[in-house]
């Protein structure tokens, strides 16, 4: 196999918007193609690149609004949206008929889902890793504000969450704020301190934008849709999409290949426990792609 390194495209959605997009790895090499959450980018796939790339296809973009991905129009803040721009990644990085491990995390995770039916992703996806995710009620289910479960929790959160304020920089107050709300308490200084660097360089309107799809989300009625094998990781110290979601999840997928729920671990998970994000990867890769890259050595 040759081309290590990394390169750089677009893909074009349903409606004409260019998506960045990162190929990591070398030509040839089995596939994963990793989604990033809300107010993330690429650069939260780092460990996992670092990790895989060496022997991995590893292909990561910006969604809508981040990274160096321009933002929706009005209105295009959807599901729908999401499902179309992992179709364009899908069929711009991947041949007709190839198959790759697609990860997503949070909202990436949320993006396979409203894609699950769609042709394009079933051509191409051979198993899912399901990272801190839900399909419905996340203000509902969200813990972030120490409060009882009930309609006033409920509306803060939505307000907290939704809140047009500027992040402004990362400081020290900032980065605590952010470990509280989106990371276990165990969590070390320089991870806290790399997902404050990107979730405080995503630009507002996206921020906004966004959030507001996650309140109104309600993907139940379409998890059955996503029938190849799916793993669900979560932490149990997740407050954004606490653990009861991804037991939702594990019982309704029609080909679950099980729940790891990571003790002490927040809502960060590809940051806060990379390892074992790499881990479960690895093992989708080798249990779903290996008929891929037996028919291709033996083509060589």
């Amino acid at each position: 196999m040759s081309g290590v390194g990394v390169r750089e495209l677009t893909a074009v959605s349903a409606d004409g918007a260019r998506i960045h997009v990162e190929v990591h790895g070398p030509d040839g090499a089995p596939a994963v193609v990793l989604a990033h959450g809300w107010t993330c980018s690429t650069r939260f796939w780092d460990a996992q690149i670092r990790d895989l790339s060496a022997d991995h296809r590893v292909v990561v973009y910006d969604q809508r609004g981040h990274g160096r991905t321009p933002g929706a129009d009005p209105g295009g803040y959807t599901t729908d949206t999401l499902a179309d721009d992992l179709e364009a990644v899908l069929a711009a990085t991947l041949g007709p008929g190839e198959q790759a491990v697609l990860g997503g995390h949070s909202m990436g995770g949320m993006t396979m889902m409203a894609a699950g039916a769609r042709p394009g992703f079933r051509e191409h996806a051979a198993a899912v890793l399901l990272c801190s995710t839900g399909s419905s009620r996340l203000i509902a289910e969200a813990t972030v504000l120490p409060m009882r479960p009930g309609r006033l929790r409920t509306r803060l959160t939505g307000a907290v969450l939704g809140s047009r304020a500027p992040l402004g920089p990362v400081t020290p107050v900032s980065r605590r704020i952010l470990k509280y709300a989106t990371m276990g308490p165990g969590s070390a200084p320089d991870r806290v301190a790399t997902c404050a660097r990107i979730v405080h360089a995503c630009p507002r309107a996206a921020r906004v934008g966004w959030s507001h799809v996650l309140a109104a989300l309600d993907l139940g009625s379409v998890i059955r849709e996503l029938t190849v094998p799916t793993a669900v990781v979560v932490g149990t110290a997740d407050r954004l999409t606490p653990a009861v979601h991804a037991r939702e999840l594990a019982a309704a997928l029609p080909h679950c290949l099980g729940l790891t729920e990571l003790v002490g671990i927040g809502h960060m998970t590809p940051v806060e426990a990379p390892e074992v994000v790499g881990a479960r990867l690895r093992e989708l890769v080798a249990a779903h792609l290996r008929v891929d890259r037996v028919e291709k050595e033996e083509a060589v």
